[in-house]
């Protein structure tokens, strides 16, 4: 043992970072954000990142409860009832590794609390040491609603001005504030939502954040929210299992040109699935490990447009070579759009590299800012 080694500290401190100080940090920049994810598909499509299950792309791993139990105490599988772990390694500048928690309940919203609580761990990549413990909602939301923009960034139309929207609610808003990062000339939103409340809120945010927002409508049907638009997102929230009931996108609805972005349960017609459009995914691998482990039809038990492009291949409707990797088009190595008449919708289901990358943003960031409260692991520990 060299006399460096000898004397080298095992003293290891990381911060903690509440949700304020994460704003304070950072989280909330979207356009700071959109380019973080930019970076991270770069290096996905290189191959310099890990995830978990045996192609290393999977989105996480999940407790789930039966339907029935002999254990009185149990949780009941009651809807968004998760709990998962999303760890990922990155490589290129990032060089950390780490993993969200995620705990989910739609009963939450009665104790006034967020459906989902999130925290995430970094750690340095070589010993494993906590690097940070931190709030990870508004990570989560920023990192899921920047993809959508990184998307919009290469295949929406330079002069895309009006934006259809279902779903006024967090991804909603995280959403929209990524196509307003990379597409500053929109002018006009179609809203639709369920409940008036959330409505009157995401409308009182879009006036308070992008004023140039003048044409703002309000409307009846999803019909209506995908008319006429160069821009549309799916946002909503809902029942899995039967697709039939996930809201629908119909091709003789969508005006030409629009780039359609899709974080959440989608159904597409025929005209939407065949010839015609470019299929989007923003990365094939994490929907083939999906595919992999969950029941057949997949898109019964993951409501994303990318899990019914896998059913469709298997069932001999399409081929796979019909489907681009976003990492591929961010990279240069697939085109962008083409042309200003073409249709392309974008299947966005999250991963946990995303996670890892803003992490290591805003933990930096914080260092650089003094943000976080400095906490000891131990000075040296008990066991070696």
């Amino acid at each position: 043992m060299s006399q460096n080694q000898a004397t080298e500290s095992t003293q290891i401190d990381f911060i903690y970072l509440s949700e304020p100080d994460m704003i304070k940090a950072g989280v909330t920049d979207m356009a700071a954000c959109v380019d973080t994810m930019e970076e991270m598909f770069v290096l996905l499509h290189k191959g310099d990142y890990r995830m978990a299950g045996p192609n290393s792309d999977s989105h996480g791993a999940m407790v789930t409860f039966p339907e029935h139990s002999p254990f009185p105490t149990m949780p009941k599988p009651t809807a968004d009832r998760r709990l998962m772990a999303m760890p990922a390694y990155l490589g290129g500048d990032f060089q950390t590794c780490g993993v969200k928690w995620y705990g989910s309940n739609i009963a939450n919203r009665e104790r006034g609390l967020p459906r989902s609580i999130l925290m995430f761990i970094l750690n340095d990549i070589e010993t494993s040491a906590p690097l940070a413990y931190m709030s990870a909602n508004l990570l989560s939301a920023y990192r899921t609603g920047a993809i959508p923009g990184v998307g919009a960034r290469y295949l929406a139309r330079q002069d895309a001005k009006v934006v259809g929207l279902l779903g006024p609610g967090v991804m909603g808003r995280t959403s929209l504030a990524s196509f307003m990062a990379v597409r500053p000339n929109i002018d006009t939103l179609k809203l639709k939502g369920r409940g008036q409340k959330n409505i009157d809120a995401f409308l009182e945010w879009v006036a308070k954040e992008y004023p140039q927002i003048t044409n703002v409508e309000v409307v009846d049907t999803v019909e209506q929210a995908v008319r006429g638009c160069d821009i549309v997102t799916y946002c909503n929230s809902g029942e899995v299992g039967d697709p039939s009931k996930y809201p629908i996108v119909k091709r003789e609805w969508v005006k030409p040109g629009a780039y359609l972005a899709m974080p959440a349960s989608c159904m597409l017609d025929d005209g939407m699935s065949g010839a015609g459009v470019r299929k989007v995914m923003d990365s094939i691998g994490l929907y083939e490990a999906w595919y992999e482990e969950v029941p057949k039809p997949a898109h019964h038990h993951i409501p994303l447009v990318g899990m019914r492009f896998m059913d469709m291949i298997e069932d001999g409707l399409m081929s796979k070579e019909e489907l681009e990797d976003l990492g591929a088009i961010v990279a240069g190595d697939s085109p962008a759009r083409l042309n200003d008449e073409e249709i392309i919708v974008m299947s966005a289901g999250g991963m946990p590299v995303e996670d890892v990358a803003w992490a290591t943003k805003i933990y930096r960031n914080a260092l650089a800012k003094g943000i976080g409260v400095s906490l000891n692991l131990w000075q040296e520990p008990a066991l070696k």
